[in-house]
């Protein structure tokens, strides 16, 4: 048995003890049941990898704790993802008339959006590591296990679809 590990059935009834009002304090948090779940998954995965190191009569605060911080991080990602998109957005079109704007600016947040969803598998991981999750390109070509390079020719290729999807959006609204 690995003692630098919770035994399987402590992490159990940990489960059973606390998952559903867990779930219940991530609802109220995200406001969206299924990244409640993603965040419960990752509480009681860090349970199991460190949970060890808690007191067994303090572990309940301390899934509470983590799971408030997976929590906030989810969200701050989603606000960088959210701010990341605008930016895209706004820049491709600002010579229009003021009283189009906000739909013009819904509409290319929603082509950059496409386009970004229109990108192979691997390109589109690396634009979401590098910009969701503000990875650098070493620590996103570690986690892959590619060259340095390979990730940097991937964003650098990913860029210059979404930037030809934006022109053609751009000479369509012409």
């Amino acid at each position: 048995m690995n003692q630098d590990k919770l035994a399987p059935t402590v992490v159990a009834a940990l489960h059973a003890d606390y998952a559903e009002q867990l779930r219940r304090f991530l609802v109220g948090l995200l406001r969206e049941p299924a990244l409640a779940n993603d965040v419960l998954q990752t509480t009681f995965a860090k349970a199991v990898q460190v949970g060890h190191t808690t007191a067994s009569e303090s572990r309940k605060a301390w899934l509470f704790q983590v799971a408030y911080r997976e929590a906030m991080a989810v969200r701050r990602r989603e606000a960088t993802a959210s701010r990341a998109v605008r930016q895209v957005a706004w820049s491709i079109r600002s010579d229009d008339d003021p009283a189009d704007l906000p739909a013009l600016r819904a509409e290319a947040v929603a082509a950059v959006q496409s386009a970004l969803a229109g990108l192979p598998d691997k390109q589109r991981q690396i634009v979401h590591m590098r910009i969701y999750e503000e990875k650098t390109f070493a620590v996103i070509a570690e986690e892959l296990d590619i060259p340095l390079g390979t990730a940097l020719a991937r964003m650098r290729t990913a860029l210059a679809k979404l930037r030809k999807c934006a022109q053609l959006s751009d000479y369509q609204q012409s």
